[in-house]
């Protein structure tokens, strides 16, 4: 068996089994999270193979860690924050945009029939489809691309999540919302305050609401450009 898959396995001598819990107990059942699915998924996600070894003691405290190219992994309970706001039915089929170390894309795959994930640069999305190769998931699919432009050959889509940050949301992504989907994303230009929201598409228009100020990495690609 190899590490990964015995990362999973119920053993007591697992050093992450006790952290695991207390994040699950302590910073998301404390902090709000009530969707039992998704404690469920993240109970049982090995969250320090997601990250690189030198920050791998860290894996399962409650703070974003770096992962490589500037980019990092959000902190759990943004994690469990943002998937418990799409809503997810087990039927459902996701888009994410922004890949990183793969970690939010199989809390996902957990929680619905199809994750479609892109990522813009080439080497995490590479090091990701390894981890989530390894972990045995058969219901997802990693693309390299800017992810402004989703992938529109693969939808619509039930729910859209863009683990970056944006001024607006990209109208490609729009278009590929199923109606009634939603969409989780923060907004904010780069060097201004963000804010995460969930838009609802409804008779095609969207029905935001916003949540609560957030920090995340730019997104990167055609949304740097300025909207015409």
């Amino acid at each position: 068996m190899d590490a990964a898959r015995a990362a999973l396995q119920p053993d007591d001598r697992d050093p992450y089994r006790a952290p695991r819990r207390v994040m699950i107990d302590r910073d998301l059942r404390g902090r709000g999270i009530t969707n039992e699915r998704i404690l469920s998924a993240m109970a049982g996600l090995p969250r320090h193979l997601f990250v690189p070894d030198r920050v791998r003691a860290y894996a399962y405290e409650d703070r974003p860690l770096p992962i490589g190219a500037g980019q990092t992994i959000s902190q759990p309970y943004i994690v469990a924050l943002m998937s418990e706001l799409l809503e997810l039915k087990p039927a459902d089929k996701v888009l994410e945009i922004g890949t990183g170390s793969g970690y939010q894309t199989a809390v996902l795959a957990r929680l619905a029939a199809a994750v479609y994930s892109i990522e813009i640069l080439a080497p995490l999305s590479e090091r990701a489809r390894s981890t989530l190769d390894q972990l045995d998931f058969k219901n997802i699919e990693l693309k390299v691309g800017d992810g402004f432009y989703g992938w529109e050959e693969r939808g619509p889509f039930d729910a859209i999540l863009v683990t970056a940050a944006a001024p607006r949301i990209p109208e490609p992504l729009w278009r590929q919302l199923r109606e009634g989907g939603r969409l989780v994303m923060p907004l904010g230009a780069q060097g201004t305050a963000q804010r995460l929201i969930r838009a609802r598409k409804a008779d095609g228009q969207p029905v935001i609401e916003d949540l609560s100020g957030v920090l995340f990495v730019p997104l990167r690609g055609a949304v740097e450009k300025p909207a015409r």
